[in-house]
C-alpha cells in the first residue's frame, strides 16, 4: 500500500469517528501540556539561575590566588604542586600575564582595605573595595540609585545601602522594616566623604626586617628595598546608593564602600601583602587575589587548568555550583517522571479508541484482506492512525503548555511586583523542549498502537466478513 494511499484512509477513518478521535486526541494535548509545562518550569529555574550568576559577575569569573596565601592547605593540594614558600608571588607581571591567556577578557586586582570614612565630621570605619568599569553590568547596580562611575579615576563612591543606614543613623532595629534605597540616597547623593588611609612609599636602600616566618630559611633577613607608610586623606563624592549587595561571596570581608579600580590603585593603599612580600616583588604590587572574567562560561574550566599550571590557586562559582546543576538534573528528571504520567493515562485512551474502532470495522478490515491487503498493511493503518493523533495531540498540547506556562508566570510576576521584587522569567520553552514534546507524544501514540494494530492483523478475513 502507498504511503499517500495510507494517510488518506487513515484520515478518513478519523473523521469518521470525529468526536471519539477528538476526545483522544484532546487527551493527548492535556498529557503533553502537563509534560511540557513540568519540564519548562525545570528549564526556566535553571536558566534564571544561570541567568543571575552571569549578570552577577560571578559565573564568568576565576578567582586567583598564590599559594604563599595557603598556609593551611590539604596534604591533596601540597602533593599537587611546589611548598607555599616556593611559590610564584601573584604581582603584577603575573596578573598581565593571566591577562594575555586565551579566552580572558580582563583580570584585576582585589584591591580592598578597612580604613576610616568621615561624613560630617563624625567617624566611620568601614571596609572599601575597588570595582572595573565592567562591574556596571552587575546585577546588584539594577536597583541602584544615582549613577555609576562617571570615569575610572574619578574621586567618586558608591556605598551598599546598610552604609548608607550607617551615616544618616537610620539602621532599623532587628525584625522593623528596612528604609527605601530612594529615600536613603536623596540626602547622600553628591555629598563629600573624606577617606583616611595608609599610602606606602617606596623608600630606597632602607632595609626592612622580613616576617619572622622567613627568618632562619636560609635567605637574607633584610630587602634591598622598602616601604615607609604615610597617612593620606582623599575626598569622595557620593554618586551612588546600591540597593543589593554585590559581594554577597565575600562573607565577612564583603565591603560597604566602593571606589573605581585604577583611582584606587593610583592611591597606593597598604595592603597586608605588601609587607608579607617585600622581599620578592621590589616595587611591584603584590596582590592577595586577582578576578579573572572569561568570554564565556563554558571556557572557565580550560582557563582555570591553564592559570593552575602557572602554579596558581583558583576558585570559581563553577566549582560550588556544580552539586547545585545536580539537583537541578534531579528536579528536572522528577518534573518529567510526573508529567508524563498525564501523558499515560492518555495513552490507554489511544488502546480504547483503537481496540473500538476494530469492532466498528471488522466487516471493512475483511474487505481489505479480501482484495489483497496484508497483514502488515492492517498495522500500518491503525499504527498510522494512532501516530496522526499523537503528532495532532503533541502540537496542541505545546501550545497549551506554553499557555499556561505564560500565565503562571504573568500571575506570579503580579504578586512579585505586589511584594517589591524584581519580576523574573522563570518559564521557558525551547525549540528542543517543543519537538522532543511532540516527537515524544508520536512514540507513546506508537507504542499504544501495537495491541490494537496486532488484533486487527490478525483478524480472520472470512470471519470479518460475516460479521454484523
Amino acid at each position: 500500500m502507498k504511503v499517500s494511499d495510507l494517510s488518506e484512509l487513515a484520515l478518513r477513518n478519523l473523521r469518521e469517528s470525529l468526536l471519539r478521535n477528538s476526545l483522544t486526541t484532546v487527551g493527548i494535548s492535556v498529557g503533553v501540556a502537563s509534560l511540557v509545562a513540568m519540564l519548562s518550569l525545570g528549564t526556566g529555574l535553571q536558566a534564571m539561575f544561570s541567568r543571575r550568576l552571569a549578570k552577577s559577575g560571578l559565573f564568568d569569573t576565576i578567582v586567583v590566588t598564590s599559594r604563599r596565601e595557603m598556609r593551611g592547605m590539604g596534604r591533596e593540594e601540597q602533593r599537587n604542586g611546589p611548598s607555599p614558600g616556593e611559590s610564584r608571588v601573584l604581582d603584577e607581571p603575573a596578573r598581565t600575564e593571566i591577562e594575555k591567556l586565551p579566552h580572558v577578557l580582563e583580570a584585576y586586582p582585589d584591591i580592598r582595605f578597612a580604613t576610616e570614612l568621615r561624613f560630617e565630621d563624625k567617624p566611620h570605619l568601614t571596609m572599601v573595595s575597588a570595582l572595573p568599569e565592567s562591574a556596571k553590568s552587575n546585577d546588584a547596580f539594577d536597583g541602584m540609585k544615582g549613577s555609576f562611575f562617571s570615569s575610572e579615576t574619578a574621586p567618586e563612591v558608591i556605598l551598599q545601602k546598610s552604609f548608607a543606614e550607617e551615616l544618616l543613623g537610620q539602621t532599623p532595629p532587628l525584625g522593623a522594616p528596612e528604609p527605601n534605597v530612594g529615600d536613603l540616597a536623596k540626602p547622600l547623593l553628591g555629598k563629600e566623604l573624606v577617606m583616611r588611609y595608609a599610602q606606602r612609599e617606596a623608600a630606597q636602600g632602607q632595609p626592612v626586617p622580613l616576617r619572622p616566618a622567613d627568618a632562619g630559611s636560609g635567605d637574607d633577613n633584610f630587602a634591598g628595598a622598602a616601604y615607609s607608610v604615610v597617612s593620606r586623606e582623599q575626598k569622595l563624592k557620593i554618586v551612588g546608593v546600591s540597593d543589593l549587595d554585590p559581594e554577597t561571596m565575600r562573607g565577612p570581608m564583603r565591603a560597604k564602600v566602593f571606589l573605581p579600580l585604577r583611582l584606587a590603585e593610583s592611591l597606593h593603599v597598604m595592603q597586608p601583602t605588601d609587607l608579607r612580600e617585600i622581599s620578592h616583588a621590589g616595587d611591584q604590587p603584590v596582590y592577595s587575589s586577582i578576578s579573572v572574567r572569561v568570554k564565556d562560561p563554558s571556557e572557565v574550566q580550560a582557563v582555570e587548568g591553564s592559570i593552575k599550571k602557572m602554579g596558581f590557586t583558583t576558585f570559581s562559582i563553577l566549582d560550588a555550583s556544580r552539586s547545585l546543576q545536580q539537583v537541578f538534573k534531579v528536579l528536572f528528571a522528577f518534573l518529567g517522571i510526573f508529567g508524563s504520567l498525564a501523558l499515560t493515562v492518555a495513552s490507554i485512551g489511544i488502546v480504547n479508541t483503537l481496540v473500538m474502532a476494530i469492532l466498528e470495522r471488522r466487516r471493512e478490515i475483511g474487505i481489505m484482506k479480501a482484495i489483497g491487503a496484508s497483514d502488515g498493511d492492517v498495522r500500518k493503518l491503525f499504527f498510522a492512525e494512532a501516530g496522526a493523533m499523537g503528532i495532532l495531540g503533541g502540537i496542541v498540547g505545546v501550545g497549551f503548555g506554553w499557555a499556561i506556562g505564560q500565565i503562571i508566570n504573568f500571575g506570579t510576576n503580579i504578586y512579585l511586583k505586589s511584594q517589591s521584587i524584581p519580576p523574573e522569567h522563570f518559564w521557558a520553552v525551547p525549540w528542543w523542549l517543543a519537538v522532543f514534546a511532540v516527537v515524544f507524544a508520536f512514540g507513546v501514540s506508537l507504542v499504544s498502537g501495537l495491541y490494537p494494530a496486532e488484533r486487527a492483523a490478525k483478524l480472520d478475513p472470512v470471519q470479518a466478513l460475516r460479521y454484523e
